[in-house]
């Protein structure tokens, strides 16, 4: 468990709840492709049922890092740094993005947008959860939005958050991964009767890389 001392620590975002950190390929999203270095914070409560990493949720059982060694740590592989969880936006940023600009980096973002914006962001990927729907205020700053279609219901869902974010989101339409094989077929008829739209494919998974 996190003791005072640490609690205000990671209060002041001197330190973070760190489950993984890892050099490899932006998997899904504009920057497919892209290498990358991922920074995987612990704790989320927007509780999707169908989360592929629920070992994120309780933040008390991923270690406490400081947070310029994460950060140095990351830029040494690479430029560009994803944070991610978890929900990233749980926690106060600014000291690790401080650090990451400091260092050269670009910083992306992958987040429900369930909590207020912290730190300093060059991309945003919002992917809105109906158990816990973004603060108002991010939608404008999203520079993509993913939407995980598990079933036909989240059609709606979707066109109601892509009503919300700026003409210059990017929109993503991504099967939940269990469902690829029944789900891509209606995201195809979706978007080409909807061409505004895009197709995005965890291409991390048939790679086989994390």
């Amino acid at each position: 468990m996190i003791n005072e001392e640490e609690n205000i620590l990671l209060k002041q975002g001197k330190m973070l709840p760190v489950m993984e950190h890892f050099y490899t390929l932006q998997g899904e999203g504009a920057h497919t492709g892209k290498a990358a270095y991922f920074i995987r914070l612990g704790g989320c409560d927007v509780g999707c049922h169908w989360c592929d990493v629920k070992e994120s949720w309780d933040p008390n059982l991923h270690p406490l890092m400081n947070t310029e060694e994460i950060a140095e740590t990351a830029a040494s592989f690479c430029k560009t740094i994803v944070l991610t969880g978890g929900e990233p936006l749980m926690w106060n940023l600014e000291i690790l993005t401080n650090r990451l600009k400091e260092l050269g980096c670009e910083i992306h973002i992958e987040t429900s947008g369930a909590y207020e914006m912290s730190g300093t962001l060059d991309w945003i990927t919002l992917s809105p959860k109906k158990t816990g729907l973004p603060k108002p205020a991010i939608y404008a700053k999203a520079n993509e939005l993913k939407m995980i279609i598990f079933n036909n219901s989240d059609f709606k869902f979707a066109e109601e958050q892509a009503a919300k974010v700026s003409e210059n989101c990017v929109l993503y339409l991504q099967s939940e991964w269990s469902k690829r094989d029944e789900i891509y077929p209606k995201i195809t008829d979706f978007i080409l009767a909807n061409p505004r739209w895009q197709a995005s494919v965890q291409t991390h998974k048939y790679l086989n890389i994390p």
